[in-house]
């Protein structure tokens, strides 16, 4: 929603996003994972934390810039997705090559955790018990499911925010329209003096 007292829009309420709240979670849980379950030396303890932090922190960094740069909001949106998307494969890769079962999404199991996922807010302590007490293949997928509902909220962002973008336009757009109105709200001058 555009300030009507300017052309600079309410932005940056990140934490309210559901998005956001999603990607946190994630985040808790894949540091909680890799402490648990990866030798400290491999190097995928380091890409997929960096990878959970990359979609938690370009949700926080593109809702701060959208306040004057749409452009950019979409771009770090973006590149959240691409990290959640880079996270999920790792874990699929875990269960992969241990020969572990991946939940279908139709699963008791994970019904169960998107059972969960409709506790609003959404933090780490509704999934602290499992994460903390489970072996390795369910938390790997409770994981999964907590990345598929952070990638499926992603889309819909960029979705809205390419709608919103058409409709409303970027700063530019949004500076000259409060200019104009600026102008309009103006008293006219008397015009020329006569002598």
């Amino acid at each position: 929603m555009t300030n009507p007292n300017g052309f600079i829009p309410h932005h940056g309420s990140f934490r309210e996003l559901h998005s956001y709240q999603k990607a946190e979670v994630v985040f808790d849980v894949t540091f909680r994972f890799c402490q648990r379950f990866l030798n400290k030396g491999d190097r995928t303890v380091d890409q997929m934390i960096q990878a959970a932090r990359s979609g938690k922190q370009n949700i926080a960094e593109g809702s701060k810039a959208s306040g004057t740069s749409k452009e950019t909001e979409i771009k770090l949106t973006n590149v959240a997705r691409a990290s959640l998307e880079e996270l999920l494969v790792d874990y699929h890769d875990f269960l992969r090559v241990r020969d572990l079962r991946l939940w279908d999404k139709d699963s008791k199991e994970a019904k169960f955790v998107r059972k969960l996922a409709s506790k609003t807010p959404t933090t780490f302590e509704s999934y602290r018990e499992f994460c903390e007490n489970r072996p390795a293949e369910v938390v790997a997928n409770i994981a999964i499911c907590l990345l598929h509902q952070a990638n499926f909220l992603l889309d819909q962002q960029l979705k809205r925010l390419e709608q919103d973008f058409v409709k409303e336009g970027g700063l530019r757009e949004r500076m000259t329209r409060a200019r104009l109105q600026h102008r309009k709200q103006r008293p006219e001058p008397n015009g020329p003096q006569q002598n």
